[in-house]
């Protein structure tokens, strides 16, 4: 009877099976949010222009100085002191990691001096500040989070301190049927480079009676990967007659709404209105002097 051959044990046998492949990530998981969100929510550019267009239609010179309050990654602060050498600017927040994120991500693309211009304070957009400034913006329906009139009108106290004597406070609003709607989602699709996505802005919740509103943005790959509600905002809803109101009480000597235009030729532009077509969803700028 011959030798028997020699059999591996059935424990080495298993560790020579190969290993399963790890998983590749999905681009949700490679995704940076803060830089999903400025690809589909920010246009630096359109902003400091509008800026500039505001201040001249009160003061008919030049603003050089910008806060921008509750500025998160502080976009707009990189390119208002891009655009123009002579131009300083204050980003203000309260959250360090967004804060941190600009610094590596925007700050970090200016040159040396350039960034000698931007200054940044991790701080609550209430507290007053030196030196005062020509413009001081609060972008992205950002001061919905105070959810009363005393602590709105306590916020534009603050805003005009902060102000010089010719200076003004540009805000957006939105509006219309829709926005009421709840469980609404608007999609776009941002096209960057190579690789695209989904945005999705959700209109979550609204209650009639306080007028305190969800919303959430989240995006989605090509892959189906989704980065679900990156950003949420628990707000209260103000209207425009509301807003203006409040900033007269806090002391701003005149306000007007800015709506978007269109000519006959389809180019839009922003201007000055006391009266606007009701539309289901729209955004405008509310521009206060001080």
């Amino acid at each position: 009877m011959g030798k028997p051959k020699n059999k591996k044990s059935d424990k080495n046998a298993k560790a020579d099976k190969p290993k399963p492949k790890a998983a590749k990530p999905t681009q949700a998981e490679l995704a940076d949010k803060f830089d999903c969100y400025q690809k589909s929510v920010q246009t630096p550019e359109h902003e400091v222009e509008f800026f500039e267009q505001a201040y001249r239609d009160f003061y008919q010179t030049k603003p050089l100085t910008l806060r921008e309050d509750f500025c998160g990654t502080f976009a707009i602060c990189c390119h208002w002191v891009q655009s123009d050498p002579e131009r300083t600017a204050v980003g203000v927040d309260l959250c360090g990691e967004t804060l941190d994120w600009g610094r590596e991500h925007n700050l970090a693309t200016l040159s040396e001096g350039q960034q000698s211009r931007v200054k940044l304070l991790e701080q609550d957009v209430r507290k007053r500040n030196r030196p005062q400034v020509d413009i001081l913006s609060a972008q992205n329906f950002s001061f919905w989070i105070f959810k009363t009139r005393a602590e709105v009108i306590n916020y534009f106290k603050a805003a005009r301190a902060n102000l010089k004597s010719e200076g003004v406070m540009v805000m957006d609003m939105m509006g219309g049927g829709e926005c009421y709607t709840e469980e609404h989602v608007d999609k776009r699709t941002i096209k960057k480079g190579r690789k695209g996505f989904r945005y999705e802005w959700e209109q979550a919740s609204f209650n009639p009676i306080n007028a305190d509103a969800s919303f959430y943005i989240s995006f989605k790959f090509k892959d189906g990967s989704k980065l679900k509600r990156a950003f949420e905002y628990h707000w209260r809803f103000w209207t425009i007659p509301e807003v203006r109101e409040m900033l007269s009480e806090a002391g701003f000597s005149e306000n007007h709404v800015y709506w978007e235009i269109e000519d006959k030729d389809g180019d839009t532009h922003w201007e000055r209105c006391e009266s606007a077509s009701s539309d289901p969803s729209w955004i405008c700028y509310i521009v206060a002097a001080k």
